[in-house]
């Protein structure tokens, strides 16, 4: 009896994965079911950074503490920069935190694509999701640093208020601005590798741009239309305010309202940049 040759075909489901519409640069409902994989990524980064490191985590505490150190004897000592009475050493870390946040966002998601190539000709999912796992990763060094200032607050004896409780806003809208830069460098450094290697001399030029290590522009004897016109990089009004919320201080709401406009601009462009370069990115990575 011969053996009967039985053959079934049974359909299979197919997706098709086409570009979506330049202007609609983030799908909010794909991102959300793609959340899991977000925080692989994230914690990803962050144990990839300390891989095989003696002190491991600590590092997120040692770089703002040593540049704090630099920065205290470059600026309290030689040019003695006013901060109202606050201890230069609390005063400049607390300038110094956020802004090491968003510049190692920016710079660690600028190559996050280009890094990531075998994952991203292999499997599909949405693209944004790598340089906003890098400023994940970045916002967990963030957190664990920011218990140094208030340690060194009670050291010091620095009062604060009730303005404190406002810094979560800050916090997002410091995230806001680097999330524009990140998808922006990140999109651009897929098609033009050249911006990788620029990338550490601008970070390094931006610091002096923003107030992380003196209080203002007015402080530094410029004009308002000169502060106003620094206010346009992003990082500027943001963290001169951050500062102010965590020691009750005035704040500067022009500043801070020009630079929540810029940061809202780069995270538009840099939305619809990114849109029109993924189309390629499996192809030219």
């Amino acid at each position: 009896m011969a053996d009967s040759d039985t053959r079934t075909d049974s359909p299979k489901s197919q997706m098709l994965v086409a570009p979506s519409n330049t202007w609609r640069f983030l799908d909010l409902r794909e991102l959300w079911r793609y959340r899991e994989l977000f925080y692989f990524l994230a914690w990803r980064d962050v144990k990839v950074r300390y891989k095989q490191t003696i002190l491991g985590g600590a590092w997120a505490v040692l770089q703002p503490l040593l540049m704090m150190v630099a920065f205290t004897f470059m600026f309290q000592r030689i040019a003695k920069v006013d901060t109202n009475g606050i201890p230069y050493p609390v005063y400049v870390f607390a300038g110094l935190l956020p802004w090491i946040y968003f510049s190692n966002s920016i710079s660690q998601a600028t190559n996050s694509l280009v890094a990531s190539q075998n994952l991203i000709t292999k499997v599909y999912f949405p693209r944004v999701i790598l340089p906003a796992a890098s400023i994940g990763a970045s916002l967990f060094d963030f957190a664990i640093a920011f218990g140094v200032i208030a340690v060194m607050m009670l050291w010091y004896g620095v009062p604060t208020s009730f303005t404190i409780l406002l810094l979560p806003i800050f916090v997002m809208l410091i995230s806001l601005a680097a999330a524009g830069f990140a998808v922006l460098l990140s999109g651009l450094a897929v098609a033009y590798r050249d911006v990788r290697y620029v990338m550490p001399f601008l970070v390094q030029a931006w610091l002096f741009l923003t107030p992380s290590v003196y209080t203002s522009a007015e402080s530094l004897q410029l004009s308002r239309a000169v502060s106003l016109l620094l206010a346009v990089n992003p990082a500027h009004g943001l963290i001169l305010n951050f500062r102010a919320a965590i020691f009750g201080t005035e704040f500067d709401a022009a500043c801070l309202g020009v630079s929540t406009a810029s940061a809202a601009m780069v995270f538009i462009l840099g939305g619809i940049t990114f849109r029109r370069v993924e189309r390629r990115f499996a192809d030219i990575i």
